[in-house]
């Protein structure tokens, strides 16, 4: 795996013109030729990367993030954060054209900023590359515009508000993108209905099996791993469409299946709490309260 540490470094690699800030780089994306064999390599930053791309290819190009296929033939936009792994097989001997931007961010550039620790809050920095946003024209024109005014800057000559203004954009560029990801949640109607059913039909497996005996409630990671996707994307995708997170839903399906066996069984508090992965009843009895405003009892009772 080839670590790149400084934005200088994905300069030389990439085969680029030295940036022209140590920790800051927007450049478009040239038309990429490559003739002989082929290529195969996996890679992290130590910076933060947004790529706004679109890919032609005379044969399929096979990226994989982690291990997602993603397709780029259509235009997208991806954000890749420190430390994420990627890997690239392309068959070389084909014909490929990109167009589009490149921002790279070295962390140490947001220092004393705004952003210093407002980045982090947005979701897409932990989604995979299958899972970027696929922009419309009308997006992706508002998209061109901030590259081309954060190149203005990048370009001029460096004074007290350069950063400043630098900042402001890239600001802009994420607040723009929450957006654009929050029209792509329902627009994108089938898919993501189809993840919301997959979902439904994972927790009535596990909840109906043994598995909450032998390995307790399922986790967040569990269920986004099964379901093929990453769990910040998971958790955007249900606060849109259902105003809940994973973990909600999963205590939902808890509660569900508690309230079912407490109205047609005869087990005990306990019992049932073991049943439903508790190692203590106290623990399956707060959050039984917390969700319904009624003690397993008192519920049980209500029956009565």
């Amino acid at each position: 795996m080839k670590r790149i540490k400084t934005i200088s470094e994905f300069h030389q690699f990439r085969q680029l013109p030295a940036p022209e800030h140590p920790l800051l780089s927007v450049t478009e994306i040239d038309l990429v030729r490559r003739t002989v064999g082929t290529s195969s390599i996996n890679w992290c930053y130590d910076f933060y990367a947004v790529g706004m791309k679109r890919v032609s290819f005379s044969s399929p190009i096979n990226f994989r993030y982690g291990q997602q296929p993603f397709d780029f033939n259509e235009g997208i936009l991806s954000f890749v954060a420190p430390n994420q792994i990627m890997s690239l097989t392309v068959d070389t001997k084909q014909e490929t054209t990109q167009s589009g931007w490149l921002l790279l961010i070295h962390p140490d550039f947001l220092w004393n900023t705004s952003l210093a620790t407002s980045i982090r809050k947005y979701d897409f920095w932990g989604y995979s590359v299958h899972e970027s946003l696929f922009l419309s024209a009308k997006e992706e024109a508002t998209l061109i515009q901030i590259f081309q005014n954060i190149q203005q800057e990048y370009h001029a000559n460096i004074d007290r508000f350069s950063k400043q203004i630098i900042i402001a954009q890239i600001e802009s560029l994420l607040t723009y993108a929450d957006r654009f990801y929050h029209r792509q949640f329902i627009t994108r109607e089938k898919a993501n209905h189809q993840i919301l059913e997959k979902l439904e039909t994972l927790l009535d497996d596990y909840f109906d099996g043994d598995g909450l005996i032998t390995k307790g409630l399922p986790t967040v990671q569990y269920i986004s791993e099964t379901l093929n996707v990453s769990s910040n994307y998971l958790r955007g995708l249900l606060k849109v469409l259902t105003g809940q997170n994973t973990q909600q839903l999963i205590h939902d399906k808890l509660i569900e299946k508690a309230k079912e066996k407490l109205a047609v069984t005869d087990f005990s508090i306990s019992e049932i709490a073991y049943a439903l992965g508790f190692e203590h009843p106290q623990s399956f009895t707060k959050l039984f309260k917390s969700k319904t405003n009624l003690s397993p009892l008192a519920y049980r009772q209500s029956f009565n």
